[in-house]
């Protein structure tokens, strides 16, 4: 059973996800926090496998977390759950080895499905004493990526693309997006956006269809694999 400590500082989402992780088979909630100083007091007292963590906190950011957790467990792992998208945020979760980032609000199968995948994760690599590539890529969440990006493309801004589609999914299940309406949601132009689209297009990470519409050239919509 894998313990996880829930930190946020809002008592009733708190409560919420606390009720998500008990729901989720191998996983238990081994305690929840409200601020910075709980959440280290916690990590330091309950030993947890994985942090839910949020990013907005009372008088510090989450993030400036993540080092002091790992000074306490060192092999602690973080999942941050917040309502914050600003692209920067989801660069430093990822460059302080967060395993996933969770925007909110969300359904119960959307935690669900990255709770599971981090369990597969552990007990895959766990129960193999050398690491093929392709368990490599499964536990970096990778399907069929090539190892380098074409010129012009940052593995930061891929995960940005990546994490909004996952997030449309989460909030409308089947729902496809225009360039356009992902240039929006990251805040790039439209011609980068459907470069990064086309891009996972091309490596098998989402559908494309097309939308006719009623005057011009068909808009072309993209949707996360299922």
């Amino acid at each position: 059973m894998l313990k996880v400590l829930v930190v946020d500082d809002d008592f009733m989402v708190a409560r919420v996800h606390t009720g998500f992780v008990g729901k989720v088979p191998g996983f238990e909630v081994c305690g929840v926090a409200h601020t910075a100083q709980e959440a280290l007091e916690k990590v330091e007292s309950a030993r947890p496998d994985l942090v839910l963590l949020d990013v907005h906190l009372p008088g510090v950011t989450g993030l400036d977390l993540i080092g002091p957790f790992r000074e306490i467990i060192p092999d602690l792992d973080v999942l941050v759950i917040t309502s914050e998208r600003e692209a920067e945020s989801v660069q430093r979760a990822l460059r302080s080895g967060a395993v996933h980032y969770l925007i909110k609000p969300f359904k119960f199968a959307a935690l669900q499905e990255r709770l599971d995948h981090y369990r597969h994760t552990r007990e895959a690599l766990a129960a193999a004493q050398e690491a093929e590539q392709d368990a490599v890529d499964k536990a970096f969440g990778l399907r069929g990526s090539p190892s380098r990006l074409p010129k012009g493309l940052s593995a930061e801004t891929l995960a940005t693309v990546e994490q909004q589609l996952r997030e449309v999914e989460t909030e409308d299940p089947g729902r496809a997006v225009s360039a356009s309406a992902m240039a929006d949601r990251t805040g790039m132009s439209r011609s980068s956006a459907r470069r990064y689209l086309e891009y996972l297009s091309d490596v098998d990470k989402v559908l494309v269809s097309l939308d006719y519409g009623s005057v011009g050239r068909p808009e072309r919509l993209y949707r996360l694999r299922r």
